[in-house]
């Protein structure tokens, strides 16, 4: 698995490529830099899965962790380009009622701007 961060207007975008699993467990899981950016101030995260080919329960874990941290802090997290397959994890696992999952990244970055 790679993340890599970038920043649209007040919105940290994690660009997520492979897998999310635990046999992929590095110094920095997703979970740690979402809480690296809140530590910084950020509020606003969007979690693009558009290159996520697989999730298992580690990373499930680690995308509910993620919400609840930036919950917590008054923030927001969202998913955008999620796969059928991927959605239909997160339907078994009720993450869809917790989650905003958008179609397209622009579609989640403005509704980050309504709120």
């Amino acid at each position: 698995m790679e993340i890599n961060a970038r920043e649209k207007d007040d919105v940290v975008i994690f660009d997520i490529e492979g897998e999310i699993r635990r046999s992929d467990i590095s110094d920095l899981t997703l979970h740690q830099l979402v809480k690296d950016q809140l530590d910084t101030g950020k509020r606003n995260i969007l979690l693009n899965f558009q290159n996520v080919e697989f999730i298992d329960s580690f990373g499930v874990g680690e995308v509910l962790a993620s919400y609840i941290s930036t919950n917590n802090l008054g923030g927001k997290l969202k998913i955008a380009k999620i796969s059928k397959k991927l959605y239909l994890v997160f339907q078994v696992t009720m993450l869809t009622k917790v989650l905003e999952i958008f179609d397209e990244e622009d579609m989640a970055l403005d509704s980050f701007e309504k709120e």
